[in-house]
């Protein structure tokens, strides 16, 4: 347990300090060899990293039509259902975000507007590793389909067998994409960014995934033919503000939960309570031993924080400072502190909303900026899958009452050929007046 007041500032900064991320001088490199094998190979680098790394007798990338509806096939009537729930209320709430375009007179006689389209190609990355996702195939599938993208790309890891989990080729159908790719990793990215033979070249690449694929994504975002991409990404995060009418329980499962997703997430309690910080450690312990993945789960609580605040105003104002991706309110009144948080990619209020609703079914995205980027970042939602543009159109009247102002400012900067091109047409409306 950390008691906050006690710390010096280097020492508060050490405490809510993240897991190093393993972004050496030797991931930068090998990243980068990776984009230029699949620069210069196209198809047969991608296959020779998924033969090497995936599925030793792949012999295609593309994944059917067929063979995804086959897949999709495979899943029990029971998870069915749960996906076609979570996608029901993951497709409300991002139809609910639908922009409306703006157009309107700024001065007479000039019309200003900003009009929303849907992105032409996107690229969906879905992690492979441990543990299927087609809760992430949702999150970045629906918003794509309600934004009315027109062409999604997939691209998972196979398994040792060549097929990808019925999960996902379910969650794949139901947000009508048809274009599923069996590679992963860097590879995956660069396949994505930079086109190939079989998978051709998207706008935007969206989804988590190792350091292999965080470093690929940052690599062809800088390129000027590569991708864009959604958002910095490190290793995901909860922290938990509760205070001494908060259950233990909960709040320790909440931790778990989180720092089961992989060795480098960190979970972090804050409270004014020490009562609750004692009782939750004693239950983390507790729950800990029973879990599936407990060994990945042990490693990943070594990176957590008990921190120890004066009052509920103080614990709040570490977690702004540590901006979490996650932040879990169990307090007497989770409204009320909600007024005072600044920074979090997504806020849980109240005993009953574990962090795990965000994560499937409650509507909300759960791609969400990690690494104290919600400071500057936002969560994942439907006008990432879109870009805005402006129009703007003067008549003649308001050109005349405008473009004097125009010229005066082009002057101002030197700027001579921008005073030309509206003088030449006020020139113009001035002569046509005269006839």
């Amino acid at each position: 347990m950390l008691i906050w007041n006690e710390l010096d500032t280097a020492a508060q900064r050490q405490a809510l300090a993240r897991p190093v991320l393993k972004n050496s001088s030797a991931l930068k490199q090998t990243v980068s060899e990776i984009l230029a094998d699949v620069e210069a190979e196209g198809d047969e680098a991608v296959l020779g990293f998924t033969r090497k790394f995936d599925c030793p007798g792949l012999t295609s990338l593309v994944l059917t039509s067929g063979q995804r509806d086959a897949l999709a096939n495979q899943v029990s009537d029971e998870v069915a259902q749960a996906i076609d729930t979570a996608f029901t209320n993951i497709k409300r709430f991002h139809e609910a975000q639908q922009p409306d375009d703006v157009v309107m007179t700024t001065s007479p006689g000039v019309t200003c507007e900003q009009r929303f389209v849907a992105l032409e190609s996107v690229g969906l990355y879905i992690p492979g590793g441990t543990a299927p996702l087609p809760s992430t195939a949702l999150m970045l599938g629906v918003p794509a389909m309600v934004a009315g993208v027109s062409r999604k790309v997939l691209c998972t890891p196979p398994s040792a067998d060549g097929t990808i989990a019925p999960e996902i080729a379910f969650v794949a159908k139901r947000c009508d994409i048809d274009e599923i790719y069996l590679c992963g990793g860097a590879q995956a990215i660069a396949a994505m960014a930079l086109g190939t033979d079989s998978i051709a070249q998207v706008d935007k690449i969206f989804g988590p995934g190792n350091s292999f694929v965080t470093e690929a994504k940052q690599q062809v975002s800088l390129r000027p033919d590569g991708a864009a991409i959604d958002m910095p990404a490190g290793p995901s995060e909860v922290l938990v503000l509760a205070d001494k009418d908060a259950n233990p329980a909960f709040v320790a499962s909440d931790l778990l939960s989180q720092a089961e997703h992989g060795t480098d997430s960190q979970s972090i309690l804050v409270s004014d309570s020490r009562t609750l910080i004692e009782q939750t450690q004693a239950e983390v312990e507790k729950q800990l031993s029973v879990l599936s993945r407990n060994e990945i789960t042990v490693l990943s609580m070594e990176n957590a924080r008990y921190i120890l605040t004066d009052d509920l105003n103080s614990a709040i104002e570490v977690s702004n400072r540590y901006a979490p991706e996650h932040l879990i309110v169990q307090v007497a009144e989770p409204r009320q502190a909600m007024g005072r948080i600044k920074h979090a990619g997504s806020v849980f209020l109240g005993p009953w909303s574990p962090e795990s609703a965000g994560d499937y079914a409650s509507g909300t995205n759960h791609v969400l900026p990690t690494y104290g980027y919600a400071k500057n970042y936002s969560s994942l939602g439907l006008l990432d899958f879109m870009r805005r543009f402006t129009v703007q159109e003067l008549t003649e009247d308001g050109l005349r009452q405008l473009g004097p102002q125009i010229m005066t400012l082009a002057a101002a900067e030197g700027l001579d050929a921008h005073e030309k091109a509206v003088g030449l047409r006020l020139k113009a409306l001035q002569e046509s007046g005269d006839e």
